[in-house]
């Protein structure tokens, strides 16, 4: 099968020859809200269920291991039972604070939860984020950063988490999608000529060689997660990892930019210009070549 020459494509297609546009989501926001909801159920607990008190010590769970194999759970077990086993499987080898956190996460993601769990969350990024931050693989970061959107003390708080909300969740959805395109993900498109292209809700194009719009995107979250004492470290140790991580729209980005302006370059000095003056081989010079 080959791939379509995205220059080839006509500006725009019709999504049908029926009247009016087709959505992507038929009846929403309803149908999206609805699915939603049943999404936010309530993480049950059953009588002998053990749930940590707002007061809970936390050093204790800071310095004590998951092990590395849990035994299978036995009989009759609650969501939060069998939810609290998956965690803990899954974060083998972690602190148990690790585990801890999950699983406060996991009811804070549901409609209705004990009245102490959003205070308690917030106390173990308060009290041991620092050391549990190192700790943690990206999914379990994020989803920390992701849960002080609903339930953050303050408004810095809130909005740190509804941004890294929106940049994790939007920039999953497109990693995702570029799998399928069979580039590598630190491989950067190839540039094209793609003004005659439309984006959707008519935006205007991203000008590869000065546009800022990535630099503006992360700027403004990162300033503000500098400030912040709770979340903010956490945002900020993500924003890191990002930078740090080869494989993302930013780097691929940057690399794209960097080539545009080495053809800037190129077509600003003429061939042969630079041996001609006497400038163009300073490195060789140097080096005594």
């Amino acid at each position: 099968m080959t791939t379509p020459d995205p220059d080839s494509a006509p500006d725009s297609a019709p999504d049908s020859d029926t009247d009016g546009p087709i959505e992507t989501y038929p009846g929403a926001p309803d149908s999206l809200v609805a699915i939603w909801k049943q999404r936010r159920r309530q993480l049950k607990l059953a009588p002998w269920d053990w749930f940590p008190p707002a007061d809970l010590d936390l050093s204790p769970l800071l310095a004590a291991r998951i092990p590395a194999t849990l035994p299978p759970l036995e009989g009759r077990q609650s969501l939060h039972a069998k939810k609290l086993h998956l965690m803990r499987t899954e974060l083998a080898g972690k602190p148990e604070l690790a585990a801890l956190n999950a699983i406060l996460i996991a009811h804070l993601r549901k409609r209705r939860f004990l009245p102490h769990t959003p205070a308690l969350f917030r106390r173990i990024w308060t009290e041991a984020g620092a050391a549990l931050m190192p700790e943690l693989p990206g999914r379990w970061l994020i989803s920390s950063a992701i849960t002080f959107g609903d339930h953050g003390e303050t408004e810095a708080q809130r909005r740190i988490g509804l941004s890294i909300n929106i940049l994790f969740s939007l920039m999953k959805l497109y990693e995702f999608e570029r799998f399928h395109s069979g580039f590598a993900a630190e491989t950067p498109f190839p540039t094209r000529w793609v003004r005659r292209r439309r984006l959707p809700l008519g935006m205007p194009h991203f000008n590869l060689e000065v546009g800022g719009l990535d630099i503006n995107l992360l700027a403004q979250i990162w300033n503000e997660a500098r400030q912040e004492p709770v979340v903010g470290p956490l945002a900020c140790y993500l924003l890191q990892r990002l930078n740090e991580d080869p494989g993302t729209l930013f780097r691929r980005i940057g690399m794209m930019r960097a080539d545009k302006h080495l053809e800037r370059l190129d077509r600003a000095v003429p061939p042969g210009q630079a041996d001609d003056d006497g400038e163009g081989d300073t490195d060789s010079a140097a080096e005594g070549g």
